[in-house]
């Protein structure tokens, strides 16, 4: 069951520069910065609400999020949302014939496992499950 809208991910080209934009557009600096080097990215995040901004830099020629700002720029890269039992909710999604990226949540920033739904599924938008890390979790890679 999906909670709440959790975070819009926005890539950018300069993080640093995006992160001084955002600071001064939202009156306030960021909550958390944190590098997810499995993924090749480096995250910054802004607490907005109830919800977040997370500003995504590729750290990497290959990382998702630099082959995604070369082919379509700078914007908004993925709507995140807050699920109860991301395995649950995994396999519902599967079951209703949507594409799932991963096979098994994964680790992924500000503590939580995530799994991505294929934008070939939804309507061209990447979607992304994200679920709060409990002890047990930890063994996730």
């Amino acid at each position: 069951m999906f909670t709440n809208l959790e975070h819009l991910g926005l890539a950018v080209n300069d993080l640093e520069a995006a992160t001084a934009l955002y600071t001064t557009l939202l009156g306030m600096e960021p909550y958390k910065r944190e590098s997810v080097e499995s993924e090749g990215v480096d995250t910054v995040f802004f607490k907005v609400g109830g919800s977040k901004i997370e500003l995504l830099g590729g750290t990497t020629p290959d990382s998702a999020i630099t082959k995604f700002v070369a082919k379509k720029g700078e914007g908004i890269h993925h709507v995140a949302f807050e699920v109860a039992d991301i395995r649950a909710t995994m396999q519902r999604l599967r079951e209703q014939g949507f594409t799932l990226l991963n096979e098994e949540p994964k680790r992924g920033a500000d503590n939580k496992l995530v799994c991505f739904v294929h934008p070939k599924s939804a309507h061209g938008v990447l979607v992304e499950l994200c679920q709060e890390m409990t002890s047990p979790d930890l063994d996730v890679e």
